[in-house]
């Protein structure tokens, strides 16, 4: 018996004058209503109402019972508006976790715009590369997966991305631009590592025909798992990466780097923003996610046209 739900019957048995008009008031059958307020009695081993064809009315029992229970009954509703008011007001602290590329290039662009939106949500950041981040630990972990990803997660899916080739206009100088995916093989290519270690063949091929990939054994002259040390290198005129289009697309704009066999890419990426659970979410964490959806879109978009005519 759920004690709870047979004290919340027994009061709108009482607050209703009967059993049936409780159980229309409780959307029940019935007998239903008679079946929870006898077994609540069961238990008291006492009766707590007199029944007749008339009327119903309590006995000391019931009486003394039922002040008891409007009490707690009352307290638990208190309890639940307390915590309802913490999950909606947009204060507190908002903890995330995200890896260094996203932290940097996602988050850190954003957090001005938020802040002047939202002052009085505290951001906690976590920056960490993971393989399985604790997402029980953080009200949102933000996560990079390619189209293989299918984890069992609460995720929200927040931007769907393009990874391009770049170099630095000054190592096209010295050593020219690839002209076939094949050429890259000729080429000082820098690779984030692989899960494991294992290597891999890079993988091309154009979004309107991606049934026709090639696979390019491009020995990497450098290999990291930090796409910042990448760029850095890659921009100081090392080679060769790929990276995905919102992180190059500024320096693309500028002129530091020039893309590498346009419209070849090299994969499709996907950002989620995993939660800890889907109910309950504070209102401080909708209003966040929202924000970052519009806020990457809008990037992401930007990115795009700029990759478009690069």
């Amino acid at each position: 018996m759920d004690r709870l739900q047979s004290m919340k019957v027994f009061q709108r048995v009482v607050d209703e004058g009967g059993f049936a008009a409780a159980a229309r008031a409780l959307d029940m059958s019935p007998p239903m209503v008679s079946r929870l307020v006898a077994d609540l009695e069961d238990r008291l081993g006492t009766r707590l109402l007199q029944r007749s064809t008339r009327r119903l009315a309590l006995t000391d029992a019931g009486q003394a019972y039922l002040n008891r229970v409007r009490n707690i009954l009352q307290d638990i509703e208190e309890a639940d508006e307390l915590v309802s008011t913490y999950t909606q007001e947009l204060s507190g602290t908002l903890r995330l976790h995200a890896p260094p590329v996203l932290a940097s290039y996602v988050i850190a662009p954003m957090l001005a715009g938020f802040r002047q939106l939202y002052p009085h949500i505290v951001l906690d950041i976590e920056v960490e590369n993971l393989s399985e981040p604790p997402v029980e630990d953080f009200d949102i972990t933000l996560m990079g997966a390619d189209s293989s990803f299918n984890g069992d997660i609460v995720a929200r899916k927040i931007i769907e991305s393009e990874a391009i080739l770049v170099a630095s206009p000054a190592y096209v100088q010295r050593r020219g631009l690839p002209q076939t995916p094949a050429a890259l093989a000729e080429h000082d290519c820098l690779r984030l590592k692989a899960p494991q270690g294992r290597a891999r063949p890079w993988r091309l091929w154009r979004p309107e025909a991606p049934e026709a990939a090639e696979e390019i054994e491009a020995r990497p002259v450098v290999a990291a798992n930090h796409t910042d040390t990448l760029l850095r290198a890659v921009l100081d005129g090392a080679g060769i990466t790929s990276v995905s289009v919102e992180v190059v697309a500024p320096y693309l704009t500028r002129g530091d780097l020039v893309r590498v066999l346009n419209p070849w890419i090299t994969g499709r990426l996907t950002m989620y923003a995993a939660l800890p659970s889907r109910k309950f979410i504070p209102q401080r964490t909708r209003v966040f996610l929202d924000y970052l959806m519009e806020h990457t879109r809008d990037a992401s978009q930007r990115a795009i046209e700029v990759c478009t005519v690069c």
